[in-house]
């Protein structure tokens, strides 16, 4: 038999509602822009030839007719899709899209399992005030659904409303209001780019290939840094459009991530959906004292978006770091955390980032430090271990080491504890494994607002208590 699902309080079937009528213009105009580029990109040799063949002007009107009936079957097929798109939410409060124009594809999104729900204004749709809303829930696969476009009004309704339906409360209980936690200074935020590992290593290949060409060719070499020097400003480039303006924020719906200079987007987290965090410590950062904070979320996978990196603070002073870190991760603070260091012989595998291996734990989290040029603590919650597993390779065989990889859902953190004698990483990950299913065992429900009900306790430790083992 299968089990109905039970929407939170107040939740009913809403009528089927459309994107805004500007939606096929705008989808269709980029579309357009793309397929002009390519075809100037690799045809524009052909085109001349073309429109010299045809002569003069005649060939050019070809070439105009030719766009301008590409770009109206581009709105006619638009149009046609945009009438065959509606949204809405099921009895059950959960998120539906019906699509498709040869092909219908109805969607349904389960909003107990609602990983984060986005934002975003691109360039074109900023110009007519249109946005698209991105939600992700947990699941394997597709778990994506991107809606193009809304109003910035719109946008921001059903942001809310989505974000109270998975909390269990009333969908009509509006926007939550929020209260900045950080924002990221620009000149800060330059500074740290230019003195990132990444930039400075493209800076340093740049000038070898330049050295290298001059000292074969000449001087004429010394042109090729036209070329390469600008590899590191795109880069450095790139991540302060995405960057900019970055804020974070606190509220009853989740942590908001707020960035972005070109293409502005807007973030939210729902509480307990993150799945672990990194601290990094770029070598040349340490001076002033600044970290990046990454993070893994359930169910939000690598795309084009620009949020695959899922960073929590670009760049920012420990203090404040730790005053996210414990929104995220309440009670969480690895600074204070005692790490056990790795064995000495571990020194002979790993002899540059040694003295900064370690592992802590305690009732809540587990935590490993590495890292040599770049110094990295990755820290998950006990309840969030997917896998535990033991690696040893040939020199860590010889030396009587092992490694510990604790598994957390897709993302840029990897929790690794290296190099530890092979008996204690066997112990580490039995009692992590241990931790976890109690972890699992007492975590909160799906939907985070809604009243919690009893279940298994544990001991501060993460153990369970003897009367229920």
């Amino acid at each position: 038999m299968t089990e109905t699902p039970v929407g939170p309080p107040g939740a009913q079937a809403t009528p089927p509602r459309r994107t805004h009528p500007l939606t096929p213009v705008v989808t269709s105009i980029r579309s357009l822009v793309v397929l002009l580029g390519t075809v100037l990109v690799f045809g524009a040799g052909n085109l001349r030839s073309l429109s010299t063949e045809l002569g003069g002007l005649l060939g050019v009107a070809i070439l105009v007719g030719a766009v301008v009936l590409a770009a109206l079957v581009l709105l006619a097929f638009n149009h046609l899709a945009w009438t065959r798109t509606v949204y809405f939410f099921d009895d059950a409060g959960d998120f539906r899209l019906d699509s498709g124009v040869l092909q219908r594809n109805e969607r349904r999104v389960t909003l107990s399992r609602l990983q984060s729900v986005d934002t975003t204004r691109p360039l074109l749709g900023r110009v007519v005030g249109l946005s698209q809303v991105q939600i992700e829930v947990a699941g394997s696969g597709d778990s994506r659904i991107q809606l193009s476009y809304l109003t910035d009004a719109q946008a921001q309704a059903l942001r809310a409303e989505i974000i109270a339906r998975a909390a269990g409360m009333s969908p009509d209980v509006g926007e939550a209001p929020e209260a900045v936690l950080a924002t990221v200074p620009t000149g800060d935020l330059v500074a740290s780019l230019l003195l990132r590992s990444d930039t400075l290593f493209l800076v340093v290949i740049s000038f070898a290939v330049v050295l290298a060409v001059t000292a074969s060719e000449g001087p004429a070499g010394l042109l090729l840094i036209l070329v390469t020097g600008g590899v590191p400003l795109i880069s450095v480039f790139g991540q302060f459009t995405r960057f900019f303006g970055f804020t974070v924020a606190d509220s009853p719906d989740g942590l908001r991530l707020r960035q972005g200079l070109i293409n502005v987007q807007s973030q939210t987290v729902p509480p307990g959906r993150v799945q672990a965090i990194e601290i990094s410590e770029p070598l040349l950062w340490r001076r002033r004292g600044w970290v990046r904070v990454s993070l893994n979320v359930a169910g939000i996978q690598s795309d084009q978006s620009g949020m695959k990196e899922h960073v929590l603070l670009p760049v920012a002073p420990h203090d404040v770091a730790r005053r996210i870190i414990a929104r995220v991760m309440p009670g969480v603070d690895p600074s204070a955390m005692e790490f056990l260091p790795a064995p000495d012989r571990a020194r002979r595998r790993a002899w540059l980032q040694h003295a900064n291996l370690g592992v802590a734990s305690d009732g809540t989290v587990l935590a490993a430090r590495r890292g040599f040029l770049t110094r990295r603590v990755a820290v998950i919650p006990h309840a969030r271990t997917q896998s535990v597993s033991v690696t040893q390779g040939p020199w860590q065989r010889r030396l009587g080491l092992a490694s510990v990889q604790v598994d957390s859902t897709p993302g840029p953190v990897s929790i690794r504890v290296l190099h530890r004698a092979a008996g204690e990483a066997r112990h580490i990950a039995e009692a992590q494994l241990r931790r976890a299913a109690a972890g699992r065992a007492s975590g909160p429900g799906q939907r985070w607002m809604a009243e919690p009900s009893a279940g298994v306790h544990t001991e501060p430790d993460g153990r369970l208590p003897d009367d229920e083992r």
